[in-house]
């Protein structure tokens, strides 16, 4: 089983977020939304349509949604079967936290490296045709 295909996004903390991203936009032209962050479309060989996204976002620094994990920063990873990575990460003793998320943008579940860095698993949702 193949467990991560891609990065599905990178998320930072900020103490002043604004400023953060600010300077993201001046210095390196990231085209921020108001919703907070960015979208990179992109596509591969094997999938020439451009259905892939890596978000990039900032977070206020009191932000919860990285908890319990003290860093600053998450990663999210691209997943076709969250439901089979979460068991084989379960089965090897890794600390998976029992929530999952399911949304018009996918399923999302979390799991703890060893260094305490919370790690977001995110399978897209299946194409819509049409």
């Amino acid at each position: 089983m193949q467990r991560v295909t891609g990065i599905g996004g990178i998320f930072i903390k900020a103490r002043d977020p604004e400023t953060l991203k600010t300077w993201y936009r001046r210095h390196l032209g990231i085209d921020i939304q108001d919703w907070g962050g960015a979208s990179f479309r992109w596509h591969t060989p094997e999938r020439p349509e451009p259905e892939g996204v890596t978000v990039w976002s900032i977070f206020p620094a009191d932000s919860r949604y990285f908890d319990p994990s003290p860093a600053p920063f998450m990663v999210n990873y691209r997943v076709d079967d969250l439901d089979a990575v979460l068991t084989a990460l379960r089965a090897e003793g890794c600390e998976v936290d029992e929530k999952v998320e399911s949304s018009e943008f996918g399923r999302f579940g979390w799991v703890m490296d060893p260094e305490r860095n919370r790690i977001e698993l995110w399978q897209p949702p299946e194409r819509r045709s049409g």
